[in-house]
């Protein structure tokens, strides 16, 4: 009798990850359906109706006003297999072009959810456009929060999985499902986001690709696009195919912004949220992403 109970009880909770991963799926698709009938989807309102900007690239959340000011929205489908979207003109790249040089030294920063109100118009633009609540998205504790990257000439991240593949890290929040790769800035030659694992070859004959990208499926960086794939299947199984790494930038630079969220809450305790492997100077940080 135990035995059964166990077994039952195993079967709810597979049924309840299968319901948690499922919904967003069905989400995405209508989402895509409306998009390809030319119907609008608002992205939300802000009490705050002053644009707040990241490197410059303005986040107006005002009902929906100043929308167009990022030009045309609109969501390209990567890939099936794994499940890849890139949502264009997810930010502002019209202003989004002058660097601080005093920052050019910096390589990475962790923020943690709900940190501040830019954070949080950020955080509020994913949801919305996801369709995956924020307290899903990882905070920082057993997480890396919101994660700022900058890739010089020569820097490169290799093929590897978002997923978690021990108990330890998925003890708060569960399994990581979805990644939201936000692109800061263009880049001159490579960079890209590559799926070498991907099913389909589209990105090997396109234009303007390194060599290093012409393997699977990739994104070039466009500053202003966000890209969104999934690490799990909509049967709550890993998804291999979602393998993924990035280029060696081969001229210029690249910023990232990168969200990972999971299949249920990802709880954050009260501590500080700066990584600090991190040689970000604060100060400067704020001056060149988050100036209002």
């Amino acid at each position: 009798m135990g035995k059964w109970r166990g077994n039952r009880h195993l079967g709810m909770r597979c049924s309840t990850i299968v319901l948690a991963l499922s919904m967003p799926l069905m989400a995405t698709v209508l989402l895509l359906m409306l998009l390809e009938l030319g119907i609008p989807v608002p992205a939300g309102s802000e009490e705050d109706s002053s644009p707040i900007r990241l490197n410059r690239m303005i986040l107006d959340n005002n009902g929906g006003e100043g929308l167009g000011e990022r030009g045309e929205q609109r969501t390209e489908v990567v890939s099936w297999e794994p499940r890849a979207f890139i949502y264009h003109n997810f930010f502002d790249s019209e202003t989004g072009k002058s660097v601080d040089s005093s920052v050019r030294t910096s390589y990475g920063m962790f923020f943690k959810r709900g940190q501040d109100k830019v954070i949080r118009a950020i955080e509020k633009r994913i949801a919305d456009y996801t369709l995956i609540p924020v307290e899903h998205g990882e905070g920082l504790q057993h997480g890396e929060g919101l994660h700022v990257l900058h890739y010089k000439v020569g820097q490169k991240y290799n093929p590897h999985y978002d997923y978690f593949v021990d108990e330890f890290n998925t003890r708060n929040g569960g399994q990581r499902t979805v990644t939201l790769l936000m692109y800061l800035s263009d880049v001159e030659e490579g960079g890209e986001t590559v799926f070498p694992e991907a099913k389909g070859n589209i990105s090997s004959v396109a234009d303007g690709m390194s060599e290093c990208a012409k393997k699977g499926i990739s994104v070039k960086p466009k500053m202003g696009d966000a890209l969104l794939f999934w690490s799990m299947h909509p049967d709550a199984t890993l998804d291999p195919s979602s393998v993924q790494g990035y280029s060696p930038v081969i001229k210029g630079d690249k910023w990232s912004c990168t969200k990972w969220m999971h299949v249920d809450e990802h709880k954050v305790r009260n501590k500080r949220s700066v990584n600090h492997s991190s040689i970000f100077i604060i100060h400067n940080f704020y001056v060149f992403f988050f100036t209002k």
